[in-house]
């Protein structure tokens, strides 16, 4: 009986999920040299061009190598909503089948993402509906910044027109920081003048009060804090955060400084 070989599937690294030094080690991985690697970062994220075919200026081979292990893979659109006052909010699917919300709101000068960090949520707020569906798991650095990427389209970016996103905010499903590895390198993405070049005071992360690590990211990286009180004491805090039970309110004001 003669044996059959089948031939080994490669599983492609989604590009969104590198920071411009990650792409750069990614690039010399395949033998190329790094103002390679930020041809491809200006492509994907100034030029929001996701097909190899299009970036004109790289070598046909390399573009060839490309194709055979990296991808620029965005959430599917389940569906898309748009309020009166132009508000719109999409519910994004993942590989697995996992679902999570992003929502856009425009303003007068201004046009604010709020995207999500985890499925689900382990804070457990008792006002707070993703609490109610418990954690599944954490969003990776891929999945964070195609939310953004994938708006950007969405909105009808254009490298040439206004900015349509000038503001990112975590602030949607799950704690930012209980996602930190993930969390943190999107950001940089998003701050990165090569790549989605926003303003360090226009990136931010949203907390109910991780204490150790709203610290730590102050050491580390410029991106904006905000913290979620919810409550003018820590008796009702301690209620409906539960969080608050092992990082009060003084623990909150101390770590920023107050």
């Amino acid at each position: 009986m003669s044996e059959t070989t089948s031939t080994p599937v490669v599983e492609r690294t989604n590009l969104l999920g590198l920071t411009r030094s990650g792409l750069e080690a990614f690039v010399a991985g395949m033998g190329e040299k790094p103002f390679r690697a930020r041809q491809l970062f200006k492509w994907i994220y100034k030029r929001a061009v996701g097909e190899f075919d299009e970036m004109t200026d790289l070598a046909k081979d390399f573009r060839r190598r490309l194709a055979e292990v990296a991808e620029v893979r965005t959430p599917e659109i389940l569906s898309s909503h748009v309020s009166v006052d132009g508000t719109r909010k999409w519910v994004l699917r993942f590989e697995g089948g996992q679902a999570i919300e992003m929502v856009f709101i425009p303003e007068p000068g201004r046009g604010t993402l709020c995207i999500s960090s985890q499925v689900g949520c382990t804070m457990d707020c008792t006002f707070c509906s993703t609490a109610q569906q418990g954690f599944n798991r954490n969003l990776d650095t891929a999945e964070i910044v195609g939310q953004v990427w994938l708006a950007n389209r969405e909105l009808g970016y254009s490298p040439d027109g206004d900015r349509v996103i000038t503001n990112v905010v975590f602030m949607g499903m799950g704690e930012p920081l209980a996602n930190y590895r993930n969390v943190v390198p999107a950001a940089e993405v998003m701050m990165d003048d090569l790549g989605l070049d926003l303003s360090r005071r226009r990136v931010t992360i949203s907390t109910s009060g991780l204490v150790p690590q709203m610290i730590r990211i102050a050491d580390e990286t410029n991106v904006a804090l905000a913290v979620s009180l919810h409550a003018p004491n820590d008796e009702l805090r301690s209620e409906i955060v539960p969080i608050n039970r092992r990082h009060p309110i003084k623990d909150l004001l101390e770590a920023c400084g107050h």
